[in-house]
C-alpha cells in the first residue's frame, strides 16, 4: 500500500469526515428498523462493526474504491454504516475517475429496480428508511462529483495563471531584448558615421604630418565639430530610447522639440552626403525624388542605409568614389542604391592610405534588420571591384 503524505489540512478534513460518520451513526441508531428476532447482541455486533467502519473512514486517502465496495456490501446487513459508506462514496466521486465513480455507482443503485418492485410489501418505516439511505448515498456521489470539478477547475485556473505568468516573463525577456538590439542598431548607425569621420581625419593627420597648416586647421576643426555632433547625437539616442514609443519625432532636420534634433528622414540626406564630402569623400548623389515625402520610417529607414552604406565605405575601402541614388514614388515603392568603386592603391607622395576601421560585421545585418521591419528587403553583393548596397522599401500610395 503507497505511503500517503498528508497536510495539516489533509488530517483537519479525514478527522471531520470521521466525527461526521460517528456522529450520523449516533443520531441516526435510534431511526434504525431492527427486526424483532435479533437480539441485543446483534445490535452490539451492529455498533461495533459502525465503529470500525467509521474508523476506516481515516483510511480513504489510500484505497476509496475498495473501501467504497466493502462498506456497501456490509452496509446491507450492518446498518451503522451509512454514515462511513456516505465518506467513502463521497471520497470516491472526488478524487477518482469517473469510470470509478461510475461502477460504485452502480453498485449503489443496482439493487434500486428490486426495491422499488417490493416497495408496495414494505411497511412505512422501512420503505421510508431505504429511500432515505438511497437519497444519502445519491447527495454524497453529488457532492463529491461538485467537489471535484471545482478543484480540475481551481487546478486549470492555476495552469492559466501560471502560463500567463510565464508568457508575461517570456514577452518581457523579448522586450528587453528588442531594446537592446534598438539601442546597438541604433549606437552603430549614429555614432558609427561620426566615430568614422573622426578616423578618417585622424588618420589623414597622422599619416601627413606636414601637410599645410590651413589643411591642418580645416581637419582639426571637422574632428572638433564631428566629435561635439557625436556627443549631441548619442544624447539624442538615449534621449528617445528614454521616451519609447508613441513620441512625436518631428520631420527634416530644421525642426526641434525641447530643444532636441528629431530623428533624421529622406529631406536630411543631402546634408549627410556633404559632411562625408567635407571630410574628403568623393560621393555622387541623385534623389532623393521630389514631390511627395514617404512615410517617416521609410525615411529614417533609407537614411539610415545610405549613412552606413557611407561609413562602411569609409572603413572598409578608404579613398573609394561613391555613388548614391534614391528613387520611387507612391505606389512603386523607394528605391536605394549605393556603389562604390575599387578603392586606390597607396601613393608614395602621400604616404599609405589609413587602414579601415575595425567593424564588428554587423552594419549590414541590422540594415537588413531595418529594411525588413519597414517591410522592405535589402542586398548587398559586391559590384565591379567594389561593393552595392540595394534595398528597396515600400512606400504607400
Amino acid at each position: 500500500m503507497r505511503r500517503i503524505h498528508r497536510t495539516r489540512r489533509d488530517w483537519a478534513a479525514d478527522l471531520a469526515l470521521f466525527l461526521f460518520a460517528a456522529c450520523f451513526a449516533a443520531v441516526s441508531s435510534q431511526s434504525i428498523p431492527v427486526a424483532e428476532s435479533l437480539g441485543p447482541g446483534w445490535r452490539a455486533a451492529d455498533q461495533v462493526a459502525g465503529g470500525l467502519g467509521c474508523a476506516a473512514v481515516l483510511l480513504r486517502r489510500r484505497a476509496p474504491v475498495q473501501l467504497a465496495v466493502v462498506l456497501l456490501l456490509a452496509g446491507s446487513v450492518a446498518h451503522y454504516l451509512t454514515g462511513p459508506a456516505m465518506v467513502a462514496v463521497y471520497t470516491v466521486a472526488a478524487t477518482r475517475p469517473w469510470k470509478a465513480t461510475a461502477w460504485v455507482a452502480a453498485l449503489v443503485f443496482g439493487p434500486l429496480p428490486l426495491f422499488l418492485w417490493q416497495l408496495p410489501d414494505m411497511s412505512e418505516e422501512r420503505a421510508g428508511s431505504a429511500v432515505t439511505y438511497f437519497a444519502l448515498i445519491a447527495g454524497a456521489i453529488g457532492w463529491g462529483l461538485f467537489r471535484r470539478s471545482r478543484q480540475q477547475l481551481i487546478t486549470s485556473l492555476r495552469e492559466r495563471a501560471e502560463l500567463a505568468e510565464a508568457d508575461a516573463e517570456s514577452r518581457a525577456e523579448r522586450a528587453r531584448m528588442e531594446a537592446r538590439e534598438e539601442i546597438a542598431r541604433e549606437m552603430h548607425d549614429v555614432l558609427g558615421h561620426r566615430l568614422s569621420l573622426l578616423s578618417v581625419h585622424a588618420g589623414a593627420l597622422e599619416f601627413n604630418p606636414g601637410a599645410p597648416r590651413a589643411e591642418i586647421e580645416r581637419a582639426a576643426g571637422v574632428m572638433r565639430e564631428s566629435a561635439h555632433l557625436a556627443l549631441h547625437d548619442l544624447r539624442e539616442v538615449i534621449g528617445v530610447l528614454r521616451a519609447g514609443p508613441g513620441t512625436g519625432t518631428g520631420t527634416g532636420a530644421g525642426s526641434a522639440e525641447g530643444g532636441e534634433r528629431p530623428q533624421p528622414e529622406l529631406v536630411d540626406l543631402p546634408r549627410l552626403v556633404a559632411e562625408a564630402r567635407a571630410a574628403g569623400g568623393r560621393i555622387g548623389l541623385a534623389g532623393p525624388p521630389e514631390g511627395a515625402a514617404p512615410p517617416p520610417l521609410v525615411g529614417r529607414t533609407a537614411y539610415r542605409i545610405v549613412q552606413e552604406a557611407l561609413t562602411n565605405v569609409r572603413k572598409h575601402a578608404p579613398g573609394a568614389a561613391a555613388d548614391v541614388r534614391v528613387t520611387g514614388s507612391p505606389g512603386n515603392g523607394l528605391t536605394v542604391e549605393v556603389r562604390n568603386t575599387r578603392p586606390p592603391g597607396p601613393d608614395p607622395a602621400r604616404g599609405p592610405v589609413p587602414g579601415p576601421a575595425e567593424s564588428g560585421g554587423q552594419g549590414l545585418i541590422g540594415l537588413a534588420e531595418r529594411a525588413r521591419l519597414a517591410g522592405g528587403e535589402l542586398t548587398a553583393l559586391p559590384a565591379g571591384g567594389g561593393f552595392e548596397v540595394r534595398a528597396w522599401l515600400p512606400w504607400q500610395g
